[in-house]
């Protein structure tokens, strides 16, 4: 799941994800399927099954796991039916939010994921009303206390393979790419041996907002559980100030 870029909540939602870690590969493994069936499976040649084995890795999943992924993709590729789908929608107080989805049945999917926004006094909208407010960037977070390399030359790697954005919080370092150059930028900190806690394309919100009620903030965490709970869902992005 991603939200806000900040580094505590990454490895809030990372540990949550430890805590479901079949889960986590399941989606993964979905991704996987989507990518060997797309562009073959051999990742040389296949960027975006590159994008997933690197959030794959950065979610701690074994490689035998994903070679294996990759494998039963290969051979059984025609049975491969999950369909990408995104809803946009409003959370409390004028937030917005967008959910990304693999799915063999879009009407199951549909259905539960409005669902989700309507428990938490949400409403799903039309495509395009929320996505405007986002931008679509390749996002890396790289834990300081797992980075050996100075800051310095660590940024010099990054914007030398084409990062647009190099920052330093208090405990990690945040790069920000054009999604075309999120490879070459992945690619490069990986040939330093760089270990990264996220490394994935992802929306961005441009503002976030922030709720003071106590049932606007119950709500929308509401609608965030229930679609982390969904088996379709895959990625969900948020603007709400956590």
């Amino acid at each position: 799941m991603s939200g806000h870029s900040k580094f505590a909540n990454i490895k809030h939602k990372k540990e949550k994800n430890d805590a479901a870690k079949g889960k986590m590969f399941t989606m993964i493994g979905r991704e996987i399927a989507i990518a060997v069936k797309e562009g073959g499976p051999d990742p040389a040649n296949n960027s975006k099954l590159r994008d997933v084995i690197a959030k794959a890795k950065a979610n701690n999943m074994p490689n035998d796991t994903i070679d294996r992924g990759i494998k039963k993709a290969a051979g059984d590729g025609g049975n491969v039916n999950y369909e990408a789908v995104t809803y946009e929608g409003y959370g409390p107080g004028g937030t917005a939010i967008i959910v990304d989805a693999l799915t063999d049945n879009k009407n199951r999917t549909a259905a539960n994921v409005r669902n989700c926004f309507s428990k938490g006094q949400g409403s799903i909208g039309t495509q395009g009303c929320v996505s405007y407010m986002f931008d679509e960037k390749g996002q890396i977070i790289i834990d300081k206390e797992e980075c050996e390399m100075d800051a310095d030359d660590l940024m010099m790697v990054a914007l030398d393979a084409g990062a647009e954005d190099f920052t330093e919080e208090e405990d990690s370092f945040e790069i920000t790419t054009a999604p075309a150059d999120f490879p070459a930028v992945r690619d490069a900190l990986e040939q330093q041996g760089v270990a990264m806690t996220q490394a994935e394309v992802t929306m961005l919100p441009q503002n976030y907002v922030s709720l003071q009620e106590d049932a606007d903030i119950a709500n929308i965490q509401k609608i965030l559980d229930l679609l982390e709970e969904d088996d379709d869902v895959q990625t969900v992005y948020h603007n709400w100030e956590e």
